[in-house]
């Protein structure tokens, strides 16, 4: 391979045409000949760039509604070619072939094609790029003579090459650019057989191929002697930690990455419950200490907070309405303190406030843009393989429960059940917690919580323990059934009027005996809540 290849004809032919102008400005000023295809050569040719039809190289018009315009021995034999092979050189002569030195093609746009809502079969058939692929790759294999470019984001480096080299590209620069041009193949290729696999109806692929794009290496993962990054996943949009906008502090770690998403997920839910309400929540080790909905942003965080007060300092604080300042009033009191806080936007007078009181900590700007594309499916690697099940996204109505023992639900307390079962399903298993409303700002939180113990009797006492008198009155919900009412019975001990829980225990009926004694009502859900 040559150390430098000279650039004096280009080809370009892009459905993304991001910064493609000023790209083709700089390769025209270093004698660059472009050569292009259809809507790319109409913007270069307003732009006032000169510019070569392809059909003026191949002989042959675009056709078929624009399916075949590239697919021509004089392109693939000006990209294949080793320039030092007598052989390659005379076919080139002989057939008047042009050496192609560098390409610009970026795909049509399939990815985003298939993630908007009701895209019929055919649009998504019509984005799938036949020509681009076959340039990239012709292109890639023979990077020995040609720069193969595949993203506006390369444009940088490629000139940055191209000025240093007095307008011939390194070998450094096209081996970069060959494995980024494979990687953008295979990735396409996988985004179409995963769409033409899901038409089957088959609820998982028959081969799990993922890609992720890396996003930035971290300092270390979840302790100081192992090493991590963090990558993007391009199927899905919306609000998430790796896409948000960081508006101060520190770089993110890899436990805040896992606690920011944990955050996240649980003030979404909390949104789809009760769209009407602000949303918080408090998390250390991905488990909420914290869990609340009021009127007001600020009476969300009070009461989040409010929940374990001492667990909630530093730890991740995320709510699902913009943070004004109010709310970062109640954040910044002088006995609290949060490594992370997410929120959809920070009013800029709040954000100042927060920054000022704490200079590393990290606030998080997620967007209210409601997710295009989402991944149905989430994957836990294993030692030998991988974990694929669906996501756990039900909102559980009351209305669908089943009073199974008891007093009749009083309806203050059924209204609040469903944050309580939604902080259950947040929690670690096996998994307590005790929730309900509070006076004042409408609100209903989480008073505590027993979770990550090897029984359900030990985290039933850890839930009682850190919610204390408030228990008194209060909601329990439970992630699983009981297997026998000592658990129970520790929680109707403190106070707790309302029991919520999936059922399906063979001793249910020990269970819904002692709620009857007790005066306890007993709501069954049908839902095991796991989260391992």
């Amino acid at each position: 391979m040559p150390d430098l290849v000279p650039i004096r004809r280009a080809l370009l032919s892009v459905s993304d045409k991001s910064d493609l102008v000023a790209f083709a400005s700089v390769l025209t000023e270093m004698g660059v000949e472009l050569v292009s295809t259809g809507g790319t050569a109409r913007a270069l040719a307003e732009a006032g760039l000169a510019v070569r039809h392809i059909e003026d190289l191949t002989g042959f018009p675009e056709m078929m509604d624009g399916r075949l315009k590239t697919l021509h021995p004089k392109v693939h034999g000006g990209l294949l070619a080793l320039r030092d092979k007598p052989s390659h050189v005379e076919a080139m002569n002989q057939h008047g072939i042009p050496p192609i030195d560098l390409v610009c093609v970026n795909l049509y746009p399939f990815e985003q094609t298939v993630g908007k809502p009701g895209v019929t079969t055919s649009e998504a058939i019509e984005n799938i790029d036949i020509g681009g692929p076959a340039m990239i790759r012709s292109a890639a294999k023979n990077a020995a003579w040609v720069a193969v470019v595949t993203d506006p984001r390369q444009y940088d480096r490629v000139v940055e090459d191209l000025r240093a080299n007095s307008g011939a590209a390194s070998a450094e620069l096209r081996r970069w650019l060959a494995a980024a041009a494979f990687a953008r193949t295979s990735a396409y290729d996988r985004a179409i057989s995963a769409y033409l696999d899901h038409g089957t109806g088959r609820a998982f692929p028959s081969t799990l191929t993922l890609d992720y794009a890396l996003v930035d290496e971290l300092r270390y993962g979840e302790n100081p002697h192992q090493a991590a990054a963090v990558y993007r996943d391009p199927a899905s949009s919306g609000p998430t930690v790796v896409n948000a906008h960081q508006i101060c502090g520190k770089h993110l770690s890899y436990n805040n990455f896992l606690d920011a998403s944990a955050a996240l997920e649980l003030v979404k839910m909390l949104r789809r419950h009760r769209a009407a309400s602000a949303g918080a929540c408090v998390i250390k080790h991905t488990n909420p200490c914290g869990v609340a909905l009021a009127d007001k942003a600020a009476d969300a965080v009070q009461l989040a907070i409010s929940g374990d007060p001492l667990a909630a300092y530093g730890g991740i604080l995320a709510v699902n309405r913009p943070i004004d300042d109010a709310a970062a009033e109640h954040i910044c009191r002088p006995d609290r303190f949060f490594e992370v806080i997410l929120a959809p936007e920070f009013m800029q007078t709040a954000a100042e406030r927060i920054a000022e009181r704490w200079k590393s900590v990290r606030l998080l700007a997620v967007g209210e843009r409601p997710a295009a594309r989402q991944r149905k499916l989430e994957y836990r690697a294993i030692p030998g393989g991988m974990l694929v099940q669906d996501r756990d996204v039900r909102v559980l109505n009351p209305a669908d429960w089943t009073h199974a023992a008891g007093p009749a639900p009083d309806p203050t307390l059924l209204a609040a059940a469903p944050l309580v079962e939604l902080a259950v399903r947040a929690l670690s298993s096996n998994a307590v917690a005790i929730g309900g409303p509070v006076s004042g700002p409408n609100g209903v939180r989480l008073f505590g919580a027993g979770a990550g113990q090897m029984d359900r009797v030990a985290c039933s006492r850890l839930a009682v323990e850190k919610a204390a008198e408030n228990a008194r009155g209060a909601v329990a919900a439970s992630d699983a059934f009981f297997p026998f009412p000592d658990g129970p019975e520790i929680l109707i001990d403190a106070g707790v009027k309302m029991l919520v829980h999936p059922g399906g225990s063979k001793r249910d009926a020990d269970t819904f005996e002692l709620c009857n004694e007790r005066g306890v009502t007993c709501m069954t859900t049908g839902v095991r809540r796991f989260r391992h």
